[in-house]
């Protein structure tokens, strides 16, 4: 329901990518269905002839009635831990709520199993490490659902970007405004350490995409600020994030990625992750509800729409799967970048809640 990609005209090829291979399908199991993005995940693995559902589970018993009523997840086990134990797979996929991911691919990789998730996969830096020394010391995958770079308009803007249409990128305006819905949305979202913060949750976006569509990375984190803006019946649920970095070159980034924008039309606004992007050569700027881009070069008496094309529906999934089968040549979101944009949005993260300022990233985290 929340998904990166609401509607079809951000994705006009979406289809199913099945993979005809002649090894036997990946083995995969869910744990946790306690946000919507990870039923997004469950229908697209049942669409592969290359994967293999073997196991799903959830600890809540109304998720697993509202699950059993949508008729479309079969609902193998109550208890996570039992399922691990007991279903032979290669692969976790968890949706559970977010402060309980970090713990659950853990587990996950202490039995030896790759892991992909919905963003976030963990609420914290101490996680994250474990995570990834855990994965590495084992030669396991870490996917994330980080769909963002899957979208024509992503990509789009990635190839003019990075093709040098609007010459040295300069300055970055982002503005990821989600709806919260609060009434619709889970109520663990609103309990203490369950979400584990909004820039987390939803600025990882753009910072996984922005290096990949301008080829920058990020080597400071200016300013960082979450608070409570329009919500006080859940006080400590942190709606408002704001942040500011330093690009790899000196150009600068604004992010907005608050839960303020109109409830009933939030994702169908021009505002819903635009992105302006100010070169030496011109401006280049997205618009994810209609799939186009505006393009003003110095030159042009005024700005031009462009259609998007291109775009990979399902590329996190299928680079994922590529690499779980030991590929690594061309992948399009591989288990590095992964951790990598992971680091970065709690990082960011951090200096939100501890009002830190000028915080440098070394070259291990700038992603």
């Amino acid at each position: 329901m929340y998904s990166f990609c609401t509607s079809r005209r951000q994705h006009p090829e979406i289809s199913p990518m099945p993979k005809s291979h002649s090894s036997p399908p990946i083995r995969i199991a869910f744990a946790g269905f306690q946000h919507g993005h990870v039923q997004a995940l469950y229908q697209a693995a049942q669409l592969r002839d290359d994967l293999a559902i073997v196991a799903a589970s959830d600890e809540k018993e109304a998720t697993r009635r509202a699950l059993a009523a949508g008729g479309k997840v079969a609902i193998t086990h109550s208890s996570i831990i039992k399922m691990l134990d007991e279903v032979p797979c290669d692969v976790v996929a968890v949706g559970d709520e977010y402060g309980r991911r970090g713990a659950l691919l853990l587990e996950a990789l202490a039995r030896g199993r790759h892991v992909i998730s919905d963003k976030p996969i963990c609420t914290s830096l101490a996680e994250l490490d474990q995570i990834e020394t855990a994965a590495r010391a084992q030669g396991l995958v870490v996917g994330c659902q980080l769909d963002m770079r899957d979208g024509a308009v992503a990509a789009e803007a990635r190839r003019r970007i990075l093709g040098g249409e609007i010459g040295e990128v300069h300055a970055v305006s982002v503005g990821g405004q989600h709806p919260l819905l609060y009434g619709t949305r889970p109520d663990w979202y609103f309990e203490r350490g369950k979400h584990g913060g909004t820039i987390n949750d939803i600025g990882i976006h753009a910072l996984d995409a922005l290096p990949w569509m301008t080829g920058l990375r990020f080597r400071e984190i200016s300013f960082a600020r979450v608070w409570n803006a329009r919500i006080p019946q859940a006080p400590e649920f942190q709606d408002g994030a704001q942040f500011a970095m330093v690009m790899s070159n000196g150009a600068g980034l604004l992010a907005d990625v608050s839960y303020l924008a109109p409830d009933a039309g939030g994702y169908r606004t021009p505002q819903y992750w635009r992105m302006t992007f100010w070169g030496s050569g011109g401006l280049l700027e997205t618009d994810f509800s209609t799939g186009q881009l505006v393009i003003c070069r110095h030159d042009d008496a005024a700005p031009q729409r462009v259609q998007a094309e291109g775009g990979t529906s399902g590329g996190y999934l299928d680079s994922f799967v590529r690499e779980v089968r030991g590929e690594t040549e061309g992948l399009h979101l591989s288990s590095t970048e992964v951790l990598a944009a992971s680091r970065l949005a709690l990082r960011v993260q951090e200096a939100a809640d501890r009002g830190r300022c000028r915080v440098p990233l070394d070259a291990s985290e700038s992603h």
